[in-house]
């Protein structure tokens, strides 16, 4: 029998951020075995394959291991590498190991400020594609003119034409050297989609990337099989339009379910190996909670980070390895709606949308609908339940788990950073919950004028304000008190309730209203129809039910720029 010593000296490591497949295998790392994605894939009848998902759930990596598997080169040194994995049982697979010759190519590094930089950094990409198949040189297949223009790419010097059939071209030189098509990876196309939009040069970058993926995969003869991963399907911006071959599974369809990202049974075989079983509750918690294609899915960059680093205890690892800028202005630019269903999200609820998984970059902040599609695609919601409605797919939406619900409340407590001092904040909080309205009145008026601009650009919707500010007391009092709101769309209503944990402090009951700039109703009459909507409906029952005796009723009106704050009897 070994000790517990002895087994940990021979326990594999863990390694994080190795993309490539064979150094993960031959430094004799631990890799969660994903290699019947090899079967999944060959089996799988479309010649294209697009499998959207979120960053760092090992898309690279496993394009990276496919690569391996199959790439003619590395026929002879590559076998061993999937010895003991589960493709190694599929007999009639196995024998297409190393029989093909395979151009791989990531886009994952092609973040540039400029679209000037864009090309140049294309242009250093497709060099060193074809610097890796620079054995074609000395190919007998390949003419002259074949080898000039070959230079043409290594050399940087192709004209923008020529790099957009490179990719094509490469293909049909690597078809006559070896007399087999091509198997085409293609990892992360559509980061510089996203770069280009956050940059401001999308127009221009998308012709070019449009271009040079239309012509290595439209109608071209030398494609045996192609795997394309990114965040987005993206199937409007012409990409892959008119590909009839093309086949797209996102994260809510079935096809590749359990092949990126770690299913139930990987984690409890990753815990059991490292002896850490006891703490398999808190990691779900923490990690699990996506759910494609009806697979539970654990998010793997976190569970191996925080498995490797264990002492440190559980830390939100995915959101801290991404700026998440855009993210974050979609959801501070949103309009109220955004801002009321992230209230019901972080309050741990549901909320119910329509959901497209075809959107479009340049379209995301087009529509709600927009927003909360690429939330769910990026990974920062689940799909609870999905259901067709006359072909329109509907999704109870949540946030996946406490690694990402902490990112929420980051985001708005940062949405107050920027636009105020902590301690001014907080004085206005603490004013507030112990009952100073004066001083509360001032602060939060100066706070809504000041903020406009941050919430709303066009200054038009004060109400995108208010519901920020109860969404940050959500967060910052949520130790002290509990914080209930209630909507009446249509009706320019949201009550908002704060109880003390504390009985003896006081309650507060905050009736907002919003009155049309046009409407001949005043804002003096606005406040005395949120009083008595106050008295009327008996908000403070619930307190007094809760045995609070100190309730304090606030009317907070806008009209336009104008506010008004009243407190009632």
């Amino acid at each position: 029998m070994k000790n517990k010593t002895e087994l940990q000296q021979n326990q594999k490591s863990i390694q994080i951020g190795t993309s490539d497949f064979k150094e993960l295998i031959e430094k004799n790392n631990y890799f969660v075995d994903k290699s019947l994605l090899v079967k999944e894939f060959l089996e799988n009848g479309a010649k294209i394959i697009l499998t959207p998902r979120p960053r760092r759930f090992g898309k690279t990596l496993n394009l990276s291991m496919v690569k391996y598997f199959f790439d003619i080169r590395t026929k002879g040194e590559t076998k061993n590498l999937f010895k003991g994995l589960k493709i190694e049982n599929e007999k009639e697979i196995m024998k297409l190991q190393g029989e093909y010759p395979v151009i791989f190519i990531s886009f994952k590094n092609q973040k540039h400020i400029s679209f000037e930089d864009f090309q140049d950094g294309i242009r250093v990409l497709l060099s060193n594609l074809y610097k890796e198949h620079d054995y074609l040189l000395d190919s007998d297949k390949l003419t002259e003119f074949d080898k000039n223009d070959f230079k043409e790419i290594i050399l940087r010097k192709a004209s923008i034409a020529g790099m957009s059939e490179s990719i094509s071209t490469l293909m049909g030189y690597m078809n006559k050297h070896y007399g087999r098509k091509v198997m085409l990876f293609i990892d992360e196309y559509d980061v510089p989609i996203q770069e280009g939009y956050l940059r401001g040069y999308y127009e221009q970058m998308i012709v070019l990337i449009r271009n040079l993926l239309t012509s290595a995969l439209k109608d071209n003869p030398y494609v045996e099989k192609s795997l394309i991963t990114g965040i987005l399907r993206v199937a409007k911006e012409s990409i892959f339009s008119g590909l009839n071959n093309l086949e797209v599974n996102t994260i809510l369809r079935y096809n590749f379910n359990d092949k990126f990202g770690f299913t139930e049974n990987e984690v409890e075989e990753l815990v059991n190996y490292y002896n850490v079983v006891e703490n398999i509750e808190s990691i779900k918690e923490w990690y699990n909670g996506y759910v494609f294609g009806g697979e539970i899915i654990y998010n793997p960059w976190s569970v191996l980070n925080y498995l490797k680093n264990i002492r440190e205890g559980f830390t939100p690892y995915w959101i801290n390895s991404s700026s998440n800028d855009l993210i974050k202005n979609l959801l501070i630019k949103g309009d109220k709606e955004i801002k009321l269903d992230l209230e019901e999200l972080i309050n741990g609820n549901f909320i119910y949308k329509e959901i497209d998984d075809t959107i479009v970059m340049a379209e995301v902040e087009d529509s709600n609908k927009n927003i909360w599609s690429f939330l769910l695609m990026c990974g920062y919601l689940k799909a609870v339940k999905t259901e067709l409605r006359r072909g329109r797919l509907n999704c109870e939406l949540k946030i996946p788990n406490e690694e990402v619900h902490i990112f929420y409340e980051n985001l708005i407590e940062k949405w107050f950073q920027d636009t105020m001092t902590n301690q001014k904040y907080e004085e206005i909080l603490s004013n507030l919950v112990i009952g100073d309205i004066e001083n509360f009145g001032y602060a939060f008026e100066e706070f809504v004028i000041n903020n406009l601009s941050y919430f709303d650009v066009s200054g038009k919707e004060p109400e995108k304000v208010y519901h920020a500010f109860v969404l940050g007391m959500l967060i910052s009092i949520s130790n002290t008190h509990e914080v209930k709101s209630n909507k009446e769309s249509g009706f320019g209503r949201y009550d908002v309730m704060i109880i003390p944990k504390n009985i003896s402090k006081p309650g507060i009951i905050i009736e907002f209203k919003k009155i049309n700039v046009l409407s001949k109703e005043t804002i003096d009459q606005g406040t005395l129809k949120a009083i008595e909507q106050m008295e009327e409906m008996k908000y403070e029952q619930e307190l007094v039910n809760s045995g609070i005796k100190d309730i304090i009723k606030l009317a907070i009106v806008f009209k336009g720029k104008e506010i008004k704050i009243t407190e009632g009897n």
